[in-house]
């Protein structure tokens, strides 16, 4: 493996968490290893990969040099001109996964179980690797979810992994021969990197491609199910549905507030199995019991027993920023849910809750809210806006519910969060939820989903004692 590494020139673009990983393995191997950032890099990383001996260039005008393999950053779009100067050269490009999973070990490799969707992908995950574990099983959550794969490659040795996939990461995907995979949910989102639904779709049908065992989709979804039909999987791989309903054949669902299954079972015909009470699966949301079928439908395809189901489920814990309720001040629930960062998340969010005062908005990724505010304006008490595109949300509150107070946060700073904290509190009723859903990305006013979530909580903690 060493010696056929160290025969290549491969060209990394993008220096963040992935580009910085993939950089440093390579160069563990022998790889002669050139990095192209046009952002503004971390100085460190640009240090030590220098004094490893990569060339590092951080000019957006830098031409592609010539290689044997470009692999690039889940941030640039597929349109990016380095990226098409490799592609007009025949140059492969690949994605950190795909790199990953040539450099897997040789001998008894630890399978990969993707997940993927528009939103549920963390959350899903997590579950997913709480419940291999539960079994037994030396289980790694890794990839989208902050842990590049090719560190878990080349640096652990676990028995499965469970791997987050976002669309960006996806178009770069050619060898990868997953033993289960699903795609959770499509809505609209990323278009601004796409250019078109059209090219998000076909991008997240990509999960399904070489699939060994599951392709499990979601029955209340029909474009995944689509996906699932139209994907070039390997003999002998099956078509599992997962579903809120009673499932049919081949799928998993819900029965007397029971997950079942019908997939895994060998008479499936006329019987269910038993995997868990949906009373474990916390919070216990309709879309969070979604996401527990997805992630038991992937551990059966791993072999996991319902009693290890159980378990998992009810050691998972959420994670950060994804519906944590951060306290009580004078009746009102304070909900944090700054990953729901468009509007298909935020609609998910805020059926959770019976009545609520909505924190929204910031980078709206060439997104429309008509259909949001429509499905979401019977619970709204009110909705507090800040961020750059604000103004696109309160266009569609006037349109379709010109009841509902609206106030407009202006200042374009991560003060902001302060003051919609304060006027949400102010609007609340006893027994109302202030959500933070902002249904759009953070990169206008804050670093990340974390950073903006951060904010809220400190806003909160800020109004008085939690009880």
């Amino acid at each position: 493996m060493t010696d056929a590494w160290s025969y290549q020139h491969v060209v990394v673009l993008g220096l963040g968490v992935a580009g910085y990983a993939v950089a440093d393995a390579l160069m563990q191997r022998g790889t002669v290893v050139t990095i192209l950032d046009g952002g503004s890099p971390d100085p460190e990383r640009v240090n030590i990969l220098r004094t490893l001996g990569a060339e590092v260039f951080t000019e957006t005008t830098q031409p592609l040099p010539p290689s044997d393999v470009v692999v690039a950053s889940p941030g640039l779009p597929p349109t990016h001109p380095w990226i098409l100067q490799a592609q007009q050269a025949a140059t492969p490009v690949w994605g950190e996964l795909e790199l990953a999973w040539r450099m897997r070990p040789e001998h008894d490799p630890a399978p990969w179980l993707l997940v993927t969707g528009t939103n549920g992908k963390t959350t899903t995950t997590l579950m997913l690797a709480s419940i291999l574990r539960a079994s037994g099983a030396r289980a790694v959550a890794a990839g989208n979810i902050g842990t590049p794969l090719v560190d878990v490659v080349v640096h652990d040795q676990p028995d499965v992994i469970a791997v987050e996939v976002s669309s960006h990461q996806l178009p770069f995907m050619y060898s990868i021969e997953p033993l289960a995979s699903v795609c959770l949910n499509i809505a609209s989102d990323h278009l601004d990197h796409f250019g078109s639904m059209e090219a998000y779709i076909e991008a997240k049908a990509r999960v399904y491609r070489n699939t060994r065992v599951a392709a499990v989709y979601n029955v209340d979804d029909p474009v995944t199910e689509q996906m699932v039909r139209a994907a070039d999987v390997l003999e002998g791989c099956r078509a599992i549905g997962f579903t809120l309903g009673i499932p049919g054949l081949s799928m998993l669902g819900v029965v007397d507030d029971m997950l079942v299954d019908r997939a895994f079972v060998d008479d499936r015909a006329r019987s269910a199995l038993e995997l868990s009470s949906v009373d474990v699966v916390h919070p216990a949301a309709p879309h969070n019991i979604a996401n527990a079928l997805a992630a038991s439908a992937l551990a059966r395809a791993y072999g996991v027993r319902p009693g290890a189901i159980a378990a998992g489920l009810r050691d998972f814990e959420p994670a950060h920023h994804r519906l944590a309720q951060v306290g009580v001040v004078h009746e009102v629930r304070f909900v944090n849910d700054s990953k729901a960062t468009n509007t298909h998340a935020a609609q998910t969010a805020m059926a959770a809750y019976p009545s609520v005062v909505w924190i929204g908005g910031g980078d709206a990724k060439e997104q429309d809210f008509d259909a949001l505010v429509t499905h979401v304006a019977p619970k709204l008490r009110a909705a507090v806006l800040i961020g750059r595109d604000q103004g696109l949300i309160a266009a569609a509150i006037e349109r379709h519910a010109p009841s509902i107070p609206v106030i407009r946060i202006s200042a374009g700073d991560t003060g902001a969060m302060e003051a919609a904290v304060q006027a949400a509190a102010e609007l609340a009723h006893p027994g109302d939820t202030v959500l933070l859903a902002p249904g759009c990305a953070s990169w206008d006013m804050f670093d990340n989903y974390a950073h903006r979530g951060d904010a809220f909580v400190a806003a909160v903690q800020n109004l008085g004692t939690a009880k």
